[in-house]
């Protein structure tokens, strides 16, 4: 099957991992389908297409993974056209930091509603297409802190965790329909998900939470960590992973992801949580 025949739809194609991907994905001859949820970000993504000459081979559509009606709009549209779709990618999402009991009930079901409900929806959406088909790929974006809970990210962890443990059942479901999954899991990389696509928790800077004093300290250390890595290489991954004949159910992207696994298997429990807890600054 040639590239140019290829068609894959990504969500949260608006910025970081989802624009970079799409980029990648269209510089290797795929049709990308790329959707966000707010079509006025979509400049960003046109510039940066029709900077690597391949403008032509990206449509923009509006996707808020949250509203059925789209989800349920954009997979009636994929499937009027007749032609296959080899590919989707779930990746809108973003982060809400804060501690867990500064944490309303109303922000944590936001953040699982994003990015765990948000990506079953879709992905359900596209199923009875990809078993007509007989073939395809589904690669969700996760992260680290679908692996590994952190402070202050408990909300996302919860909804990683989720998408993981979903993800790992649909697998044995869909594979013998031919139909791979698998998962990505970033560590830190240089997006805007904890900046610009952030959703601060209410009282994460309330100075009158109990947890004012460490959530100072909590973000002292967590700005003053090193730069961090290049997200190409999350997008790089998710293109090898769609040219894989026979993709793995997990790839862990980044050193520090990596060496946050290897130290949780290889060190004692109690010796793991007091390194968490120092290089969060919460050791105090």
């Amino acid at each position: 099957m040639a590239s140019t025949d290829r068609t894959v739809l990504i969500t949260g194609a608006s910025s970081g991992f989802g624009l970079l991907t799409t980029i990648t994905l269209a510089r290797r001859g795929w049709h990308v389908l790329a959707t966000m949820r707010d079509l006025n970000r979509r400049s960003h993504l046109e510039d940066a297409a029709r900077g690597a000459g391949v403008l032509d081979q990206i449509e923009i559509h509006p996707l808020d993974v949250t509203h059925n009606d789209q989800i349920a709009a954009i997979a009636s549209l994929v499937e009027q056209r007749q032609t296959s779709l080899h590919a989707l990618i779930n990746n809108a999402g973003f982060a809400a930091p804060g501690f867990a009991d500064d944490v309303t009930d109303a922000e944590l079901r936001e953040q699982l509603d994003t990015n765990f409900f948000g990506a079953a929806a879709v992905t359900r959406a596209f199923l009875p297409q990809l078993r007509r088909q007989g073939f395809g790929r589904i690669v969700m974006v996760s992260s680290i802190s679908g692996r590994l809970g952190f402070p202050g990210v408990g909300s996302y962890a919860a909804a990683k965790f989720a998408l993981e443990g979903w993800t790992e059942s649909l697998r044995y479901e869909m594979k013998p329909l031919g139909i791979q999954v698998a998962l990505v899991e970033p560590g830190a990389f240089e997006t805007d998900i904890w900046t610009r696509n952030a959703k601060l928790s209410a009282r994460l800077l309330d100075p009158a939470s109990p947890n004012a004093a460490r959530v100072e300290r909590w973000r002292a250390r967590i700005e003053g960590q090193r730069k961090k890595a290049d997200p190409q290489v999350v997008a790089d991954t998710i293109a090898r992973i769609l040219d894989n004949p026979h993709p793995r159910l997990r790839y862990v992207v980044g050193a520090d992801a990596r060496m946050g696994l290897l130290l949780r298997k290889l060190l004692p429990a109690g010796v793991f949580e007091r390194i968490i807890l120092k290089n969060t600054g919460l050791d105090g």
